[in-house]
Parts: C-alpha cells; structure tokens; sequence
C-alpha cells in the first residue's frame, strides 16, 4: 500500500475531529450544565458550556431525595440480572440450535425466527403479563425480553463457525453436551458472548417503555426517572412519603442525565478488545 498523501491524512484528521467535536461537545454541555448554578444556567440562555463557578448542588439535590438513587439501584440490579439470564437462555439455546441432528431444532428455529418477523403488539404482551401475575414487579422488565432473536442468530452463526474437529475431539474424551459447551465452546466464544452481553446490558440499562406499562412509580428504574424529569420537565411523587417534587430546573435534569450515561459507559472500557474483534468476527474469511 502506498503511503497517504499530507491532503489526505489532513482530511482524515479533520473528520475525526469533527466527529469527536460531534460526539463531546454536546455531553461535556451537559456535565457542565449539571456542575453550574441555576441562576448561571437563566443567564446563559438554558446551556453553559463551562461553568464558572462549579457545584453539586444538583446532584445533591436529587440523590438526597432517594427516588433517584433508588431507580438507580433499580436499574443495576435489572441490568446485571437480565444480563446474566439473558445469556445463559440464549446461549443454551443457541448451542442446541447450532448442532446438527437435535431433536426439534429446525421446527424450534423457525418458530424462533417467526417472532423475529412478527413480533407481539403491546396489548397482547400486557395482556400475557398481566395473566402472569407480574404487573408491577421487577420480573416483567426480563421474562418477556429474555432471549433477543438477534442476538440469538449471532451466537448461533457463532457457534457453527467452531471447527467441527473440536467438537469431536471432546467427545472421543467422554465429554457431553454440557463439558463441551463449558470447556470447549464458552472459551473459544469470548468475543461473541461480550458483544452479545454488552447488547442485551445496553437494552435493560436503557429500558423505560416496559416499566411505564407494567410498573407503579415507586418501582420505576433510572431510565423512566429520567425521562419524567427531562421529557416532561416534572418531578416524581415520592410515595414513601407522600409529597411531591417540585419542577426540576435545568441543572437537575442534566445531572440526572449524567448519572444514567455514565454507568453504561464505564462498562464499556473493559469489554473494548473482546468488542472489537466480536464485531469483526466474521466479517473477513480466510
């Protein structure tokens, strides 16, 4: 390959700038908007983009009001829980689908591949929890999200792709379905079960529609907390108390905004490597 010419590593430079401008910019105007006071925030037309004199008020604010900090936890424990069920389900279902001559895989795969293509409305789902006896509970924000048919593909595909020899070497050893599944398939699917986990942990954190459905407010996560604060400028009835928030100014919604964006990404550092080549899986074949 030829060397780049200096026009175009110029280019190349000044595109990535404008894409990490595009991308900072606007979350560096809300942590800043979150750390000023409110009267600097009226001042500055809604916005700051630096504030001149820092503070936590917000955040104090609403973490000493406890809806808050109880969504949040909410929001950890649904995310981490779903997750981990999420991928047990669809890892054991996809490596019964992956092998060749299981009993009812084909017809289980194409209903599988049905609800892909037609998924359920809104009311028949409400209706199927609501028969299940989870309204308002914590189960209906998992159970009817257990298994993503996406997600399922992939690791299927995935699956497949682990030379047959490997496969066979385990169970000329004695190993059945379940050792080679943990000592043989698992470790050599690192990549693939990071990207898949990070996309079903991304979906529960960020999560709000099922909850405004199925859950009262004093059980809403983070997400739905959020919108109520930022979407419709209002506060939220403390039911432990019986009083109700005042209208949250600016500076409380950004902070808001903040504590449910930063948790997220800071998962995403430690699965960066296994990411990246799960995202590349695939793609180019020898």
């Amino acid at each position: 390959m030829e060397k780049p010419k200096p026009v175009t590593q110029a280019a190349k430079i000044l595109a990535l700038a404008a894409v990490v401008l595009l991308v900072c910019v606007p979350f560096l105007v809300i942590l800043s908007t979150s750390l000023a006071s409110q009267r600097e925030v009226i001042a500055n037309g809604g916005w700051v983009l630096w504030p001149t004199d820092p503070t936590l008020k917000a955040y104090e604010d609403i973490l000493d009001g406890g809806i808050v900090t109880h969504a949040l936890g909410v929001s950890a424990g649904v995310t981490v829980i779903g997750t981990l069920l999420s991928l047990a389900c669809t890892v054991t279902l996809a490596y019964a689908l992956s092998r060749p001559g299981v009993f009812g895989g084909r017809p289980v795969l194409l209903l599988v591949l049905f609800t892909f293509l037609f998924p359920p409305g809104m009311i028949p789902s409400f209706l199927l929890v609501k028969e299940l006896g989870l309204l308002d509970s914590y189960a209906s924000l998992v159970l009817p999200v257990l298994v993503n048919v996406f997600n399922l593909v992939v690791l299927r595909g995935f699956f497949q792709g682990i030379p047959e020899e490997l496969y066979e070497a385990a169970r000329l050893d004695g190993a059945g379905d379940w050792r080679v599944l943990w000592s043989v398939v698992l470790p050599l699917s690192k990549a693939a079960l990071a990207v898949v986990g990070l996309f079903y942990a991304v979906a529960y954190w960020n999560s709000w529609f099922y909850a405004s459905l199925y859950l009262e407010s004093d059980h809403w996560p983070l997400q739905q907390v959020l919108r109520t604060y930022v979407v419709a400028g209002s506060g939220i009835t403390d039911t432990t108390t019986g009083e109700a928030t005042v209208n949250a100014p600016q500076t409380v919604q950004m902070a808001v905004l903040v504590i449910a964006t930063v948790p997220i990404l800071l998962v995403y550092p430690f699965l960066q490597k296994y990411f990246t080549k799960g995202v590349l899986t695939g793609a180019i074949k020898s």
